[in-house]
């Protein structure tokens, strides 16, 4: 049971990495399967293979650079949408060790895919906003606090799950307090 719920703030802290950076948690992963730090369901096993790794890299590389470049970030926003909630599905489900199939892919998708594609759209929101008000200057410190939260959040997820799952939480709720703040009217 103890096992279970590890896993699971494993995979909800890293789907929530990914609303922030699509590739950052998948990366992790790779690399954290690849030296025996997670273990993965037997149809994940690929995951810690090296051309996963290089591949990966590689796409880490490239997503974190095109969100340095004005009109390229909000482009990339509007594309993470549906990749961010697949990634969160895909890390959610491989670290679901031992579980009915049915249970797996139903908190993947429902709490994997819906953490990702909730904090990406809000980060879309964020940059959306920060492209109207500073006309794309303050862009890159949303991008850069976006890459830090998605790597602090996905290797704090893989060696203390519990903790990033509680800081999963908090996020959320700042999150949801600052929208209100800012987004919904005072009646």
């Amino acid at each position: 049971m103890l096992e279970t719920i590890i896993s699971v703030c494993l995979g909800i802290g890293l789907a929530a990495s990914a609303g922030f950076r699509v590739f950052v948690p998948l990366f992790v992963l790779s690399l954290a399967t690849h030296f025996g730090f997670v273990p993965v369901g037997d149809s994940f096993v690929w995951i810690g293979s090296l051309t996963a790794i290089i591949c990966l890299g590689i796409a880490t590389i490239v997503e974190i650079l095109g969100y340095y470049i004005p009109y390229i970030d909000n482009l990339l926003d509007t594309l993470a949408v549906p990749l961010a909630g697949i990634a969160g599905t895909v890390v959610m489900a491989s670290t679901l060790v031992d579980l009915d199939p049915m249970i797996t892919w139903g908190l993947a998708i429902i709490a994997g895919g819906g953490t990702a594609t909730a904090i990406n759209s809000a980060t879309a929101v964020t940059r959306a906003t920060s492209t109207v008000t500073t006309g794309g200057i303050g862009n890159h410190l949303v991008s850069t606090t976006e890459t830090a939260t998605a790597s602090f959040v996905s290797v704090l997820a893989i060696f203390l799950p519990i903790v990033a799952f509680i800081v999963v939480i908090l996020i959320i709720f700042v999150g949801i307090r600052l929208f209100k703040r800012f987004f919904v009217s005072k009646k």
